[in-house]
């Protein structure tokens, strides 16, 4: 009975993925690291690893993300607990995996590699392990918080205009949405002010940039 407890130890092991969302170019990202060994050689993954022995599971993930991005600081949510019996090859490996959003104009700190890159939520490639069910997952928990929370202002840069803001939230939902609705709805929320500054794209009329009133707080509405 020691020996089966034991073996059991062994072979169970709390490892944690982290889903990092950016938007580029107006598209839903999400970073993946390509893998160098087996199993799933050449496949696109996750960044993640082991929990250390004298480690959080909040902490682990944010050292994971810090040694794949060398970016700190942006805003990390626990996502949900994947326990498949098979979900890896090499034996019993459960992942706690947590979701976590940077703004625009930070994603380009992230030094691309051929081996670490943004790829777009709606065009990904074939996915390590339970890594796709994952990264469905952590799109369905930003799309449900963004009906009571301002969760989508952690992607968007230090200043933008309210259409940028509409197409982030239409990236994340999958879906168009009025325009007139939209902002009425931003109105009530109270959560951005105006700038003194315009932003000219093409031949379109000028448009007003805004900002968020508190950087780096996610307010939850009820």
């Amino acid at each position: 009975m020691i020996q089966q407890r034991e073996e059991r130890h062994v072979l169970t092991e709390i490892s944690t993925d982290v889903v990092f969302f950016t938007v580029r170019n107006e598209r839903l990202c999400v970073l993946l690291i390509q893998r160098d060994k087996e199993p799933f050689a050449n496949y696109w993954s996750l960044p993640g690893g082991r929990i250390g022995r004298e480690e959080t599971l909040d902490a682990a993930a944010r050292r994971m993300l810090a040694a794949k991005t060398g970016i700190t600081g942006v805003y990390l949510e626990q996502l949900y607990t994947f326990g498949g019996i098979e979900r890896d090859p090499r034996g019993r490996v459960i992942s706690v995996a947590y979701y976590a959003l940077v703004a625009a104009d930070r994603a380009p700190l992230i030094p691309e590699r051929p081996d670490i890159r943004w790829h777009e939520v709606e065009a990904l490639p074939e996915l390590a392990f339970d890594h796709a069910e994952i990264v469905a997952m952590a799109r369905r928990r930003l799309a449900s918080k963004l009906e009571y929370s301002t969760i989508a202002l952690q992607l968007m840069p230090e200043k933008f205009t309210l259409s940028e803001l509409q197409a982030v939230y239409e990236q994340i939902l999958g879906e168009e949405l009025d325009k007139r609705n939209f902002r009425r709805r931003l109105q009530g929320l109270g959560c951005l002010e105006p700038t003194d500054e315009l932003h000219r794209a093409g031949k379109h009329r000028p448009a007003r940039l805004y900002r968020i009133k508190r950087p780096g707080r996610v307010e939850i509405f009820k």
